[in-house]
């Protein structure tokens, strides 16, 4: 079956350090990235993709704090100078929108309905928050650690506020994220200060960071319960679900795109290099396959040789096709774990991590 068309992202609106978005929201922004920027290993800053539940902070590099607090030898306050004396590193890391490709599925749900571009791949430079809850002399054997950032609600929409488990916190990849991509943290992305928590949802990225509570429970606002969860014993397309079986959302499923050629894309009667993206959560993409005859032959695809922990890898396939004609062009992906990208998504209330087998389809006309 064919993917439905995407409609309501716009394109007239100019957003100051981006170019060429497809315009869900203004204010707040929600930016989503056109498939063709996702051809690079590393996505550029100013066509990365956005996502604000709530109106963009106004911070400021020198003024602005982050404390630690809860279950801590003694309570901590530090400046984004302090955050950079620490031991600095970079872990390569794809960011995907929880609700990414929503727009998918059928019967639809409510939320922004994105397509493909709410992701992107970057390197991400700061401490580790391990590093900077020891500065507090957090307590190692406390479940959780709390994360408050620089937005507030409006109205009657709650603070973001999220939780993560003690474990995560202290792997040596989570990061208090200060550049990105070699730059300063562009405020769009949650400067000056991030949380980075690679292969989870983008939801537990926080960004513009002002607290870290280390916590005997997760924090029990709407953000942790009951938005972002995942139904453990999934129903029917279109069934409600039960609050009971809903479980926080951590590690992303494996997915592939294919991001060459295009959707509706016409091509000559030659050869034509396939590419695309294949990333795989805490896991490792370990294969792609290409189908050109809508799944009824696959073949191997060719994996860029950078493979790290949890960033997206770059695949290519070349095909000559075999006549003219209409073909459905489609991508599945293998992870470490033995997990592959399903047939369909599993379909969800919510509509999040849906990671069907991508397709897309292409005319192929004789060349001149």
């Amino acid at each position: 079956m064919a993917l439905p068309i995407l409609a309501g992202a716009q394109e007239a609106v100019t957003i100051p350090g981006k170019r060429g978005m497809l315009v869900h929201n203004d204010r707040p922004e929600d930016l989503e990235t056109p498939v063709e920027y996702l051809n690079t290993w590393l996505t550029p800053n100013d066509v990365f993709f956005v996502r604000q539940h709530l109106p963009r902070p106004r911070t400021n590099r020198d003024s602005h704090r982050v404390a630690l607090g809860g279950r801590v030898n003694k309570e901590t306050t530090l400046s984004i100078a302090e955050l950079e004396r620490l031991p600095q590193y970079t872990v390569a890391a794809t960011l995907e929108c929880t609700g990414n490709a929503r727009g998918f599925f059928r019967p639809r749900v409510p939320g922004i309905q994105w397509g493909r571009g709410a992701i992107g791949n970057a390197e991400w430079i700061g401490p580790r928050l391990s590093d900077v809850l020891k500065l507090a002399g957090a307590d190692g054997n406390a479940p959780w650690v709390t994360v408050n950032g620089a937005d507030v609600g409006v109205a009657k929409t709650p603070d973001f506020i999220r939780s993560l488990r003690m474990e995560k916190a202290m792997h040596p990849a989570t990061l208090v994220a200060l550049k990105m991509n070699g730059e300063p943290l562009p405020e769009l992305h949650g400067g000056p200060a991030r949380l980075v928590t690679p292969g989870w949802d983008g939801t537990s990225w926080v960004k513009w960071v002002t607290s870290f509570e280390v916590a005997n429970e997760a924090d029990a606002g709407f953000f942790m319960n009951p938005a972002y969860r995942f139904p453990k014993h999934p129903g029917p397309p279109g069934a409600a679900a039960n609050p009971a079986d809903l479980e926080i959302i951590e590690a992303m499923p494996v997915k592939s795109y294919i991001t060459s050629p295009s959707e509706g894309e016409r091509i000559g009667l030659a050869e034509a290099t396939l590419q695309g993206i294949a990333w795989a959560g805490e896991q490792r993409v370990e294969r792609v396959e290409v189908s050109c005859d809508g799944g009824r032959r696959w073949k191997d695809a060719r994996l860029s040789e950078k493979n790290l922990p949890f960033a997206w890898r770059l695949w290519r396939l070349e095909w000559t096709p075999p006549q003219v004609g209409y073909f459905t062009i489609l991508s599945r992906a293998t992870d470490s774990a033995g997990n592959v990208q399903p047939i369909a998504a599993t379909w969800n209330p919510s509509g999040y991590l849906y990671n069907a087998i991508d397709q897309v389809g292409v005319t192929v006309e004789k060349t001149a």
